[in-house]
């Protein structure tokens, strides 16, 4: 069967979004997008409402009908309805999870990677030396009421005594789960095999069991995606189930509802094994900020819970602190000033900036939000601990940690920003200012946002299991997500090192496809922007004394990069960059890196 048309949805926490695409002359094309209010809440308590209305609005977009009553339909017939329905969602408060391992730093962390891999929020990693008593995790198992329980711990043929007895305390909890008291709690065990039998013995009778394979076999290798799975399918089974409506969502779609970062996840990672590139990927949301990466074919995904741009607006002011955000602002504001503004936003969080003003302290809170979790996630998605490295003589009188961080900002090649304030931001210069202070891209880095936030959509897409569908459906994902999701910024170019104001740290000599030559000489402190559309252009790069753009300190590149819709920035800050802390200078620096790329053309200091 070849698909023609496809219709998929996201259930969020706020609002439904509906996508279809279509295959018209040969490519796979959005072709109208609709979206209306989620119906999980009372009064309607029932997500299905909210999906046929989204689904409404794009029938009548696209002039044709999809909806039989209260049924979408499926298959196809003739210029009816639509080839296959797939959703994602994360209505209901998404995937909430705690994770148990033996050893915190080892078993304890891959399975909390594999719980955020899944797309689910961990509320607390629980480990046989996490320095609480049995009494005090007991108490954190009630209290926290988790969707389920991933336990993993051992190496398979290890020792089994500590993993029984963290299941003899998850069995001590009794634990009941989040939603509908009348089913037992879904227990996922991923640890030794040896202690599978003393597990069931535990926990059998008084949980809905499920064994997996283990996801740490020996020291020296992960095995995350059995469990990643196994995640998935209860969601699908449990989770899904007790929330309002979706047994009948789960019985419209072609495919299992995964939940929305999960779907995102997917994407991201097909995306960079397609390109073989690493690829970072960002969405910020109101509560919470999700970051994705592959580094090195690895995928990570990190959730930093209370780091959002409304409900979680406060949290950032003090997790970095009043200063850190100050240093954002192109003017001078009293400090209570931008407290009250600040705390506005947590009051009515569904509110957009009115003024410039407004929108610059909005968009300097989201540089400090984006900063902080990326942080958190460079600090997660590491090497492996416990693992022997081969080491030289030198590096053993220099016992160092293993469990360097995966991610190497001279590596990368993509960033893609997602989430209202970069999705949405009034102009696409301030998006790429946005991406390129907070996450400091080194060497050459492709920049991108979401234009309408349809990732998670082309994810649960890309990820359909029916031999005759997935091949057809991945194509259409990478189709569409290349050609109406990404919008192509352009590229950046940032040397690494520091150097004396005024010193050159880069020229670039770049040929444009019309054959002209451009020469532009990049002096410490500055920034330029260089408007050209997305296509290639042959780059000549050489970076100043002690500098580095990728190949090494004082090493030219030649290489191909490519335009977008702000062109490229070179940016002479230098890594790592320095704000000043005297207002005035702040101030003007500011101003001159806000000027260069156009970014607020009406804000007059």
């Amino acid at each position: 069967m070849e698909l023609k048309s496809i219709l998929a949805t996201d259930c969020g926490s706020t609002t439904t979004k509906a996508i279809l695409i279509e295959k018209i002359d040969g490519e796979y094309r959005l072709s109208v997008r609709g979206e209306a209010p989620t119906t999980v809440e009372a009064p309607f308590e029932d997500v299905t409402k909210g999906v046929l209305n989204a689904v409404m609005e794009v029938e009548e977009l696209a002039g044709r009908k999809l909806l039989d009553g209260d049924n979408i339909m499926t298959p196809r017939n003739g210029e009816e309805g639509v080839d296959i329905y797939i959703s994602t969602s994360s209505a209901g408060g998404g995937l909430q999870m705690m994770v148990a391992g033996v050893v915190k730093g080892m078993t304890g962390e891959s399975a909390e990677r594999a719980a955020l891999g899944a797309g689910s929020i961990v509320m607390d990693v629980l480990a046989s030396n996490d320095g609480r008593k049995p009494h005090e995790k007991i108490t954190r198992i009630r209290q926290l009421r988790p969707d389920m329980i991933l336990l993993s711990g051992g190496i398979d043929g290890g020792t089994t005594k500590h993993v029984v007895e963290l299941a003899e305390i998850l069995a001590a909890a009794n634990p009941k789960p989040r939603l509908g008291s009348d089913y037992k709690l879904p227990v996922i065990y991923a640890g030794n095999k040896n202690a599978s039998n003393k597990i069931e013995e535990t926990l059998g009778e008084i949980t809905d069991l499920d064994l997996t394979e283990n996801i740490r076999p020996v020291l020296e290798r992960e095995n995350l995606k059995p469990s990643r799975d196994k995640i998935h399918d209860l969601f699908m089974e449990h989770v899904m189930q007790q929330a309002p409506g979706y047994k009948k969502l789960m019985s419209w779609t072609d495919a299992p509802i995964m939940p929305t970062p999960g779907a995102v996840g997917a994407l991201i990672e097909m995306v960079a094994e397609k390109e073989n590139i690493s690829v970072v990927g960002v969405d910020i949301g109101g509560a919470t900020t999700d970051i994705f990466s592959v580094f090195q074919k690895q995928f990570n995904r990190t959730v930093s819970a209370n780091l959002g741009m409304s409900y979680s607006i406060c949290n950032v002011l003090a997790e970095s602190g009043l200063k850190n955000v100050l240093r954002w602002v192109p003017f001078d504001i009293d400090e209570k000033e931008l407290t009250n503004r600040i705390g506005n936003k947590m009051i009515r969080p569904t509110t957009v900036p009115q003024s410039l003003e407004e929108l610059v302290i909005e968009q300097a809170i989201a540089r400090e939000a984006l900063r902080l979790s990326f942080i958190q996630h460079k600090a997660f998605a590491v090497n492996l601990k416990g693992v022997q490295k081969e080491r030289t003589i030198s590096d053993a009188f220099e016992q160092t940690d293993s469990g360097e961080s995966l991610v190497d900002m001279m590596e990368l090649d993509l960033m893609v920003g997602s989430g209202g304030v970069l999705s949405h931001a009034p102009r696409r210069e301030q998006s790429a200012r946005m991406l390129i202070d907070s996450f400091l891209p080194e060497g050459i880095t492709q920049l991108a946002v979401d234009s309408i936030f349809m990732m998670p959509q082309l994810g649960v897409m890309a990820n359909i299991e029916k031999e005759e569908l997935a091949e057809d459906a991945r194509n259409a994902a990478i189709e569409v997500f290349e050609k109406d999701c990404l919008i192509r910024l352009g590229t950046c170019l940032a040397p690494v090192g520091n150097a004396k104001p005024g010193a050159i740290v880069l020229i670039a000599e770049l040929t444009l496809p019309n054959g002209d030559i451009q020469k532009h000489e990049i002096k410490f402190g500055d920034i330029v922007r260089i408007e050209v559309p997305y296509e290639p252009i042959k780059a000549k790069l050489t970076p100043g004394k002690g500098m580095d753009i990728g190949a090494g300190k004082n090493e030219s590149i030649e290489t191909t990069i490519y335009g977008g819709v702000v062109g490229i920035i070179l940016d002479g800050r230098g890594r790592p960059m320095g704000i000043s802390t005297d207002p005035k200078q702040r101030i003007s620096d500011l101003s001159k890196w806000s000027e260069a790329v156009n970014e607020y053309p009406e804000l007059k200091i």
